[in-house]
């Protein structure tokens, strides 16, 4: 396949606007964003506080303040529990108050060029006082005492009224978006300290605009001019970081909105659907760094766990993403940095994954395991928060408990103390119930309940019951039942001292088959146009139907039939692709770069690509019948009925490609490949596999 890569970071759909203060801004709905799995494009304002509302509307914004990592509530909770003598924030404020870098009498010592990874490498320095003016920032909104105030400031004033330039190796990148974002972090707490002047805060947001902002944008467009696979997870979302927490700092809605587009849109494996390759049943979320080593494994979930509570404190729900997302990711992390009863690690589900790095086939055992304090604000929001079970979340946060600092400048650290909430007093409902069909069976999955003991699975041949039990699951949240043909209706609900809980949201499943899209559902665009009979019309220049966003995403087995007529072989050109990018798709490519009928799925491009191939092309200058089956793992390709090519290893579904976007008929996601040129009909999407005879008939 020839590749060109289209551009790496497409500019928000809303627009960017610049300036300071108000902004009008247009945000991208945020699907699932209450993590009920329902799909829903709700307005969200999380604190209550008027933030921005998701949604395709613009609305005046404001950006809170102080509004990263912290806000004033959140200092007046660790104040009077401190006070209280409560715990955990009393063992958290010990473990601040006992770090080096939190003691009054020291100086800071700012450089004028910061190096990562250069010749004259000497980042450790700003480390070390960024994570000073942190770290007295903390004790003076917690304490009340001015001396870390006024020490918070010198270093912050220091440092913004020297530092010019970053520069070094790949490294300098590293350093815009993991110091870009803590630096911002501490001003962001400081301006609220009336001895610090304007002036002084302004000199801040000029050195992260000017010296940390440009590294991290050029970083999310071109990636070090490298293939853009070649960068994990970690460094996209430390970029992300410094982003998000450099626009909501500066008032710059354009740049807090890049991260925002980026995590739900990116091309790169920071953009959630990325980062979290895979989602194995009980919503264990395979990360992208699994097979690399824990390290940067649990790096990338520390970043995100920032991005999404800097996020949560502007008004964006970013945990809540994508039916919860980033927690799938989490637990599959936590999971696989503790130990067992036996002290021996637990083994996790891994699928294959290949990029241009190499090929990884099971959770890598290097630096396991990786305790980075990182884990309180995750455990804190999805459980105190929002009422969810996050049992191996839980387990790695208690057994670090209290979090202290780290001293490499990784992460903000202290996390006991500052994200740290009451305990919730009773679970909410088990919610994001979903329902696919896999191997020809009901494959569910859903989010339990913080106190739940167990959950009993209840089916129904209605919406509205009655429902009758089927069995009592403990973790991991997950069952698959095999009730026959017809169509049925699923709940849960959780069981815990006080009985049974409200049941979970309902999901429908038409067993064997059921019907999705057609070619009536899609939009011509380009040079397409219908013709007699409902055929549709590719000009081989710009013609292509477009299909719903998110009409493929909740399907697991499925058929995909076509009649096709190819006017002239052109290699590389697609009967359909969908997809969201050349990054994660499924297509089916009349004559490939070696001459065959090929289909194609894949999440890491066409490194990863998984395949069904025929012996020869599709011939030219006929009608001829094209069908694709999944049934779990087993992929069939079919030319006029008859079987042409089969791969028992397909590991991805359409809906582990997440709410794809870009869903064509006679397009590539690679800009460079060419247009169909030809004609095509009744088209069918279908839930579940169709067998041999069925698609023989189709084909007649």
């Amino acid at each position: 396949m020839r590749i060109e890569v289209p551009p790496a970071f497409r500019l928000s759909r809303r627009g960017l606007l610049g300036g300071l203060g108000s902004m009008l801004a247009l945000f991208p709905a945020c699907g699932d964003g209450n993590g009920d799995g329902q799909g829903t494009n709700a307005t969200t304002d999380p604190k209550g506080d008027g933030g921005a509302m998701v949604g395709d509307a613009a609305v005046p914004r404001s950006f809170r303040h102080p509004g990263l990592l912290h806000t004033e509530e959140d200092f007046a909770r660790m104040r009077a529990k401190i006070a209280a003598g409560a715990q955990p924030w009393v063992d958290g404020y010990g473990a601040l108050t006992r770090s080096g870098r939190a003691q009054l009498g020291s100086v800071p010592h700012p450089l004028q060029t910061v190096d990562r990874g250069g010749s004259g490498e000497n980042f450790r320095t700003m480390v070390e006082d960024l994570e000073r003016a942190y770290q007295f920032a903390l004790r003076w909104k917690v304490s009340g005492d001015t001396a870390y105030a006024d020490l918070a400031v010198q270093f912050l004033d220091a440092w913004s009224s020297t530092m010019t330039t970053l520069t070094g190796s790949a490294d300098r990148f590293i350093a815009a978006g993991l110091y870009g974002y803590q630096w911002a972090n501490a001003a962001e707490i400081m301006r609220t300290y009336p001895a610090w002047p304007a002036a002084s805060v302004a000199r801040v947001q000029k050195l992260l605009l000017e010296v940390f902002y440009p590294l991290c944008h050029d970083f999310l467009l071109e990636h070090n001019g490298a293939v853009i696979t070649n960068y994990w997870a970690s460094w996209d979302l430390l970029t992300l970081c410094g982003i998000l927490a450099i626009g909501a700092f500066c008032d710059r809605v354009d740049i807090y909105n890049e991260a925002i587009d980026y995590f739900q849109n990116g091309r790169g494996n920071g953009a959630i659907a990325h980062a979290v390759y895979m989602i194995h049943p009980g919503y264990l979320g395979q990360w992208q760094e699994s097979g690399r080593d824990q390290g940067h494994s649990t790096l990338g979930i520390s970043c995100l766990a920032s991005l999404c509570e800097m996020a949560w404190n502007q008004g964006d729900d970013l945990y809540g993403y994508d039916n919860n997302r980033f927690l799938a990711g989490a637990q599959y992390v936590a999971k696989s940095n503790l130990k067992d009863a036996t002290g021996k690690s637990y083994e996790l589900p891994f699928s294959t994954y290949v990029n241009n790095q190499g090929t990884m086939t099971a959770v890598s055992t290097a630096g396991m395991p990786n305790l980075r304090p990182c884990w309180e604000s995750i455990y804190n929001h999805y459980v105190n928060r929002k009422g969810l079970a996050a049992p191996w979340v839980s387990a790695i946060a208690a057994q670090i408990r209290p979090e202290g600092g780290t001293w490499n400048g990784d992460d903000p650290s202290f996390g006991t103390l500052t994200h740290s909430l009451d305990p919730i007093a009773e679970g909410r409902a088990p919610s994001g119930l979903t329902g696919r069909v896999v191997g020809g069976k009901v494959l569910l999955s859903w989010w339990g309940s913080a106190h739940a003991t167990g959950y009993q699975v209840k089916r129904s041949a209605s919406a509205g019951g009655p429902f009758e039990s089927l069995a009592r699951v403990d973790e991991p949240c997950t069952y698959t039942d095999a009730p026959g043909h017809g169509v049925w209706h699923y709940s849960v609900a959780a069981m815990g001292a006080g009985g049974e809980s409200l049941a979970s949201n309902v999901v429908r499943i038409a067993l064997p088959t059921e019907a999705r899209l057609q070619l009536q559902d899609g939009a011509l665009k380009g040079g397409a146009s219908w013709g007699d009979g409902g055929v549709l019309l590719l000009d081989g220049a710009s013609g292509h139907l477009e299909l719903p966003q998110g009409g493929l995403s909740e399907l697991g087995d499925f058929t995909i039939a076509l009649w096709v007529y190819w006017n002239k072989a052109t290699a590389n050109t697609r009967v359909f692709d969908f997809g969201s990018s050349d990054i994660a798709y499924m297509a089916l490519l009349p004559r490939d770069a070696s001459g065959i009928l090929r289909f194609a799925m894949t999440g890491t491009t066409y490194y990863g690509e998984q395949s069904i191939r025929a012996k020869s092309a599709l011939p030219t200058t006929a009608w001829v019948h094209l069908a694709v089956t999944l049934s779990g793992t087993a992929g069939t390709l079919y030319v006029n009925g008859a079987v042409a090519g089969t791969n028992d290893a397909i590991a991805l579904a359409p809906f582990q490609l997440g709410r794809t976007t870009r869903n064509w008929l006679g397009r590539s996601q690679y800009a460079s490949d060419p247009y169909f040129d030809g004609r095509m009909r009744d088209l069918r999407i279908i839930s579940g596999a169709l067998g041999p005879s069925e698609i023989a008939a189709l084909a007649k």
